[in-house]
């Protein structure tokens, strides 16, 4: 990986390497790396696509929890000074505090269980039991009209270790989905067509697939009789993925033959890399535009962003964000944590303004577009890295039923758990279902 830091040398540095004691003239040896350019993406005027959408950005190691919770609470509260980034935004987004997952562990497992709420520990005998998180609860209903039931983006590929996950998204049975942080990779997986050859080797993968789980799914039902009960649930489980394989195989069959949307790369900076302090703000920019491009042409409707890993993650400038969430009340660390949730608002922000400014029927593209933000860790006062008080956004979706303008705010101790918000985004994504996790009910206040 790129380091993220090169270094400016000094003059001192240089005379000192020398053995010599003369001026130097100024060197570009010498200067501050400069960041990327601002992004030339345009955004389009309207989209011609009535649907709601949903995606959840997921940040890292929580934030500066002192700067980030506003002191008073309803629709009349006062931003805090890190909110102040999305001032512009203020009557379509609602923030959540106090809240999170009574299951979770906390540390950095946090992006395991933002979107399942799950005990991670729940399943007697095993070191991880994961469970299916919200997005493809929503993806299972609307998968059946996209090209993509789902997207998984994130700044490292695949799918991670177990309790350091590099996606958010998982199956019906916990499984994780990998996720994909290259752009390039993404925009021709999105929009860019298959010739024959590929749409022929396409078929004769998924062909091979299907044969082989029917293969498996032949050889476990001539198990099953020979088991225990508790062996033939599990067969079960894994017969039920074998299931849910076979259904996605035979969606992407159907669409091989379709042609993706046309959409030109101007103004996308395809080459960014998520590791690199150059690169850095131009690639977040570029995932929302490319998330942004996957709505608009509904090529899918549901996505989950994991912006950096957990135990990992970066400033707008390269700064170690991991480092700095285990700030010990320092006040220099915490300026810097929460410049880097500046930062991150900051590129939600611009994000939000490319959904407020695209028209869709009688109202803006934000209006049918769902948009969790939040972290599954609170570095708190002292650096603890807990699963309470988990700072939590939600913006958009107001045709779709969601109220906003306001600071919902609740003890951290006695309070209703966050899959009370899943459940209620779920709802409005069009999902008819009063259950999920360890929910009680939809959030009072956010409908």
């Amino acid at each position: 990986m790129t380091s993220f830091f090169q270094t400016p040398l000094s003059r001192r540095h240089i005379l000192r390497a020398a053995g010599a004691a003369i001026t130097l003239p100024l060197l570009d040896a010498m200067l501050p790396r400069a960041m990327a350019a601002p992004s030339t993406f345009k955004s389009w005027d309207k989209s011609n696509v009535v649907h709601p959408r949903m995606i959840c950005c997921y940040i890292p190691n929580g934030v500066n929890i002192l700067e980030w919770v506003p002191t008073t609470s309803g629709a009349d509260y006062e931003l805090s000074p890190t909110l102040e980034v999305l001032k512009e935004h203020r009557d379509d987004f609602s923030v959540l505090t106090g809240m999170g997952h009574p299951a979770s562990p906390g540390g950095h497992s946090g992006a395991d269980t933002w979107l399942t709420a799950a005990n991670l520990k729940s399943k007697p005998g095993a070191d991880y039991t994961n469970s299916q998180s919200i997005d493809q609860v929503v993806a299972e209903l609307h998968g059946q009209q996209t090209r993509y039931s789902s997207l998984q983006l994130g700044d490292m590929s695949g799918t991670g270790a177990a309790g350091h996950s590099h996606t958010l998204s998982f199956d019906v049975n916990g499984t994780p989905l990998p996720s994909e942080n290259s752009p390039r990779r993404m925009f021709d997986r999105l929009f860019v067509a298959d010739s024959a050859d590929d749409r022929a080797a396409t078929l004769k993968r998924y062909a091979e697939r299907r044969s082989i789980l029917d293969d498996i799914a032949g050889e476990a039902k001539s198990l099953d009789r020979k088991l225990g009960a508790n062996d033939r649930r599990k067969v079960d489980e894994y017969l039920s993925s074998v299931r849910q394989t076979e259904k996605q195989v035979e969606r992407l069959q159907s669409w091989i033959d379709r042609p993706k949307a046309t959409v030109v790369e101007t103004g996308l900076q395809l080459a960014s890399q998520p590791g690199d302090a150059h690169d850095r703000p131009m690639w977040l920019d570029v995932m929302l535009e490319l998330t942004y491009l996957a709505f608009i042409t509904d090529t899918t409707r549901v996505i989950t962003f994991e912006w950096s890993r957990e135990a990992g993650g970066y400033g707008g400038g390269g700064e170690n964000h991991h480092e700095l969430s285990h700030h010990g009340g320092d006040a220099g660390m915490l300026k810097k944590l929460a410049a880097i949730d500046r930062f991150h608002l900051s590129r939600l922000g611009r994000f939000l303004d490319m959904l407020k400014s695209t028209s869709e029927a009688d109202g803006r593209m934000l209006d049918r577009t769902i948009v969790l933000f939040g972290s599954g860790m609170n570095s708190g006062k002292g650096g603890d890295h807990s699963p309470k008080n988990l700072p939590t956004l939600v913006a958009g979706g107001q045709r779709l039923g969601l109220k906003h303008g306001q600071h919902l705010g609740f003890d951290q101790d006695k309070h209703p758990p966050l899959s009370n918000v899943l459940l209620t985004l779920a709802q409005k994504m069009g999902v008819e279902t009063d259950k999920f996790a360890d929910a009680t009910g939809t959030l009072t206040g956010l409908v």
